[in-house]
């Protein structure tokens, strides 16, 4: 295949052009190279920046130029400049951070992030962290500020309050993170645990709480027993002084609770649907024995 070969690129070579069509073929080949070489050029002096996005020139002799260009198809000399791509926009990243209360706690916080590059910063951002500024920025930022924020409160308080603990971390975050040329949109806190000792006790205190508020219950309505129990006894003992002071002063009493107590046994008895038949002394209305024990006490007076 190799003396084949040879033997083709010799016959090339001996091949001899017609005359007066060197020119034209030379001339030809001249203006696709030509061609070419324009497309090229053209090809690599454009670059695109896409929505969201924004470009920094770098030039070989210039190095870093200061001035950042928008969106859109661009210009730039070949070989000598490149375009450095950011993105800006909004990002989110959820950080994690174990810290201390003010009672030594362990508190295990989370905080969701939403950043962006500073536009107008961005080539100093680039000389500073590079295109992942948030890599190297937010986790040793948000651990500082929650350690810092915590560190203020105490369990029981970060519980209750934890709006103003919120509000704190996400004014010392922002201050901090200008220092970088990166802006937040929001800073929120998404979970907020404690360890599990602290957990633990949480619970049975919660628990001794509620055995106490039973226990009070209790004696709270022993109480008030007692107190019913009290009140009634003083009830019936009044009513009794009251009945034996009425009997006292007018005999027809008795007789006035007898025709009562017998009129409540009819109203119960008349409202049964089988029939029942009482006699006077049933319903205490022995009448005949009332007329003759009062003859027998008016014969007794005279």
């Amino acid at each position: 295949m190799g003396d084949k070969a040879k033997e083709a690129m010799e016959a090339m070579r001996n091949v001899k052009m017609p005359k007066g069509g060197g020119g034209m073929a030379a001339t030809v080949v001249k203006l696709a190279g030509g061609a070419v070489a324009l497309g090229s050029l053209a090809y690599y002096s454009l670059y695109s920046v896409e929505g969201g996005q924004r470009a920094i020139i770098f030039n070989r002799f210039a190095g870093l130029k200061d001035n950042v260009v928008a969106e859109g198809t661009h210009f730039l000399v070949p070989w000598m400049e490149w375009p450095i791509i950011f993105d800006v926009r909004t990002r989110p990243r959820n950080i994690t951070s174990l810290t201390g209360s003010r009672d030594l706690q362990m508190v295990n916080i989370s905080v969701r992030v939403l950043s962006r590059p500073n536009i107008q910063e961005l080539p100093f951002i680039y000389r500073r962290l590079g295109r992942d500024y948030d890599e190297r920025v937010l986790p040793s930022i948000v651990n500082e500020v929650c350690k810092q924020v915590i560190a203020q409160f105490n369990a029981a308080q970060l519980l209750t309050q934890r709006e103003q603990v919120s509000r704190l971390i996400r004014r010392n975050l922002i201050d901090r993170a200008q220092e970088f040329q990166i802006l937040l949109d929001d800073v929120s806190i998404t979970d907020l645990r404690f360890g599990r000792e602290f957990t633990t006790a949480v619970e049975a205190k919660q628990v001794a709480q509620q055995d106490a508020e039973r226990a009070r219950f209790l004696v709270d309505k022993a109480k008030q027993e007692k107190r019913s129990i009290v009140i009634k006894a003083q009830g019936e003992a009044q009513s009794a002084a009251l009945i034996g002071k009425a009997i006292s002063n007018n005999p027809g009493f008795v007789e006035l609770r007898r025709i009562d107590a017998a009129r409540e046994v009819a109203q119960t008895l008349s409202r049964s649907s089988n029939r029942v038949f009482l006699g006077t002394d049933s319903l205490m209305l022995d009448v005949m024995g009332q007329a003759i024990s009062m003859n027998k006490r008016a014969k007794g007076s005279n």
